[in-house]
């Protein structure tokens, strides 16, 4: 693998200079390999290093006092991993692999070096960042007020828009890769109730499911069943800085 997958991700946002990406390409020069079901990152323990994801599926979690986790969030290919741990002594949240993984590590003197020499691609991390607290708003909003069929769909949404960000083939069926426990870590229900919601949304013509792909079959009415926004569009990036030359 070459590039920046980080790159590839702003650069759905922006037009990214050369020197742009050169600097997104110099995080991402040590590579990582992390297994299905390792913990790359734990709660609590003392964090130095940050890291883009560049090939695989991970999520971070939080375990609760009475031994229950909830997944926070998915995490895709070209996302940057652990922000939130540089401005902790010990990680507010878990990180772990949910297939084999690549990952590039690096830590928080090399992201303060970029923000200084590149301030457009800092206020970017701020964009990206703003992104991602405004899906987690979304989803916590949905946990308290909708109903469990509703929480299913927009996952489902969430899952397909964010794949497609790195495979542009993908339209309306995707591989699901997550099994009905951790949809429900993630949506707060039981194994039991994601099954049976995601049977009530195929009975009603909104999905397909077949040999662990999932496709959208009537994407208007899930959008509807599920009250889901799309937050990587409709974005306002007019007051950025002006990019290194």
């Amino acid at each position: 693998m070459s590039g920046s997958c980080f790159a590839d991700v702003l650069g759905e946002l922006v037009d990214l200079t050369k020197v742009e990406r050169g600097a997104l390409e110099r995080l991402e020069e040590r590579q990582r390999h992390v297994r299905r079901g390792a913990v790359l990152q734990r709660e609590n323990e003392e964090c130095s290093e940050l890291f883009i994801l560049r090939k695989g599926l991970m999520m971070s979690y939080v375990l609760l006092d009475d031994g229950s986790r909830q997944i926070l969030r998915f995490l895709f290919p070209g996302d940057i991993l652990g922000v939130s741990s540089a401005i902790y002594v010990e990680a507010p949240e878990t990180l772990a692999a949910l297939s084999d993984c690549v990952v590039s590590p690096f830590d928080r003197n090399t992201l303060s070096d970029m923000m200084v020499e590149h301030p457009r691609l800092a206020a970017m991390i701020l964009v990206y960042s703003q992104i991602e607290r405004v899906s987690l708003t979304d989803r916590l909003a949905a946990l308290g007020r909708t109903s469990a069929k509703a929480r299913v769909a927009a996952l489902l949404l969430e899952l397909r828009n964010r794949l497609r960000h790195t495979d542009k083939s993908i339209v309306d069926a995707f591989t699901l890769g997550l099994t009905q426990e951790e949809i429900g870590d993630a949506t707060g229900l039981t194994a039991v109730h994601v099954n049976r919601m995601l049977r009530q949304l195929e009975e009603e013509g909104l999905i397909g499911r077949e040999a662990g792909r999932v496709t959208l079959i009537d994407e208007r009415g899930l959008i509807r069943a599920a009250n889901y926004v799309n937050r990587y569009v409709g974005l306002n990036l007019a007051w950025l800085p002006k990019p290194t030359r």
